[in-house]
């Protein structure tokens, strides 16, 4: 089976992708190893930890030796499944030291996805998981979460809690959010050379028409 992980980074890579992320969250299959609440195998990759860690972190070593050493590679993780018996923090920090010794870059932390999540909403709610994973292992983070301001993305950066913001349905409402993000945080207000050329000259004039300089 690890020769279709093999596969299909080879097929990102041909089509030009500078970026792989192993994704074990969210119920997905490699999640599904990861979690005491999905695996109840009895053989080499069921019980422990130690044992539902193996195939995903075999999964990781396959990819990072799949691609060029110049290029990151990022690993997806539930940081939480929060829900009783389930997988714990305490559980991805051994993980992510784990990955990070096979050569991962990034652990992209969410949360769930196995049952539901039963835990509390807000705004960057799932960032102190990428905060704690980052100061006990060392590794890059990328924090997910409700995180749709651009200062409020700025801050967690700058304060160190994350290394990288992704954004997932904030992109939905608003494609232009990077855009936009930039002008918020301090960019020229005529400069639109890194927008779509079919938005970027029509908005440049808009701009002058409104007399905004």
């Amino acid at each position: 089976m690890l020769d279709t992980w093999e596969a299909a980074t080879k097929r990102a890579l041909k089509a030009g992708f500078e970026i792989i992320e192993v994704h074990c969250a969210h119920g997905y299959l490699l999640h599904e190893f990861l979690s005491p609440l999905a695996n109840s195998r009895t053989d080499e990759y069921g019980g422990s930890l130690e044992n539902r860690m193996r195939f995903p972190l075999r999964v990781i070593e396959r990819v990072r030796k799949t691609m060029p050493d110049d290029l990151p590679m990022f690993v997806r993780i539930s940081a939480v499944d929060a829900m009783p018996g389930g997988w714990s923090q305490d559980d991805s920090v051994v993980f992510a030291a784990k990955a990070k010794a096979l050569g991962a870059d990034v652990i992209d932390c969410s949360t769930g996805g196995l049952r539901g999540y039963e835990g509390a909403s807000f705004p960057g709610y799932q960032v102190p998981h990428t905060q704690r994973i980052k100061e006990e292992t060392g590794i890059l983070g990328m924090a997910v979460g409700l995180i749709t301001d651009a200062r409020h993305a700025e801050a967690l950066v700058s304060a160190n809690q994350t290394d990288l913001v992704a954004l997932g349905r904030e992109a939905l409402f608003d494609p232009q959010w990077p855009n936009h993000a930039r002008r918020e945080l301090g960019q020229e207000v005529l400069d639109y050379s890194n927008w779509p050329i079919q938005s970027g000259h029509w908005l440049t004039g808009r701009e002058k028409q409104l007399g905004h300089k």
